[in-house]
């Protein structure tokens, strides 16, 4: 069964249709590219998906449940999490403080909780600062726990950006042009993290991107859109070479194309 199944999914804006009966199905354990030129609905489709805009028509299938329609929130709960094209962070909070807030929907927030310290409420709250400092770590950010996110340069950001997005310890995490702006260097940094969230952190990955080069080599497969609708599905390499693809991005496949 599919982590991720989506049906027939359309989003009309008045009298433009934005996405256009698109269907796609992603696998535990992959790393799945949406690609198109500007303007092709990719975002719109994460939009509907994550919950951010209700879907026109269609159905989104997680986890083997309908969540169609539901908020971010809740589908955070459920484990499907996503991330932002420009970085939605605390900027006068630290690393540190920044990935904790992004656990918030596993602390122990009741309102008898609040009120009594009892000793299972400070052993969970200890358990997710641990967590916390883990997840720094992890994404390469060591040491500068207590740096000033909005002090950070921009790939350190984007990083920052996807520990966050793991804090909640997602089944899904939806990443939306997680490499825009940043230099060769970071890009390939980047690209490494998000090639060991399957196996390091069990977390299935689906990014749209622009970076061409960074989703032919990660991802495992690949879904395009044009106009709003799904033109070609496959391979990287299937999709490289399918006609419809290098119509729509004017040989952008070129071997010399970053």
């Amino acid at each position: 069964m599919a982590l991720l199944e989506v049906t027939g999914l359309t989003r009309r804006f008045g009298g433009l249709v934005a996405v256009n009966d698109v269907s796609l199905t992603v696998e535990t354990g992959e790393i799945h590219g949406l690609i198109g030129p500007n303007g092709a609905g990719k975002t719109t489709l994460f939009n509907v998906i994550s919950g951010s805009l209700p879907a026109s028509g269609g159905r989104v299938m997680f986890d083997g449940a309908d969540v169609t329609g539901l908020p971010i929130h809740k589908l955070a709960s459920r484990g499907m999490v996503r991330t932002f094209q420009h970085s939605q962070l605390f900027l006068n909070f630290s690393v540190y403080r920044n990935v904790l807030a992004g656990m918030h929907i596993h602390a122990s927030s009741g309102f008898w909780a609040g009120l009594i310290d009892s000793r299972s409420t400070r052993q969970r709250n200890a358990a997710l600062a641990e967590r916390a400092h883990e997840l720094v770590r992890f994404v390469g950010l060591g040491g500068l726990e207590d740096a000033v996110a909005g002090s950070l340069p921009h790939g350190h950001k984007r990083i920052l950006q996807v520990a966050i997005g793991l804090g909640p310890q997602p089944k899904l995490l939806l990443m939306d042009e997680p490499v825009a702006g940043m230099n060769h260097a970071d890009v390939d940094r980047m690209m490494q993290l998000v090639r060991t969230l399957p196996t390091a952190r069990g977390t299935t990955v689906v990014l749209v991107e622009h970076n061409m080069k960074a989703v032919m080599n990660t991802c495992d497969r690949i879904s395009v859109l044009q106009f709003g609708r799904k033109i070609a599905a496959g391979l990287p390499e299937e999709v490289a070479a399918d006609q419809a693809v290098i119509d729509a991005y004017l040989g952008v496949f070129d071997d010399d194309v970053a």
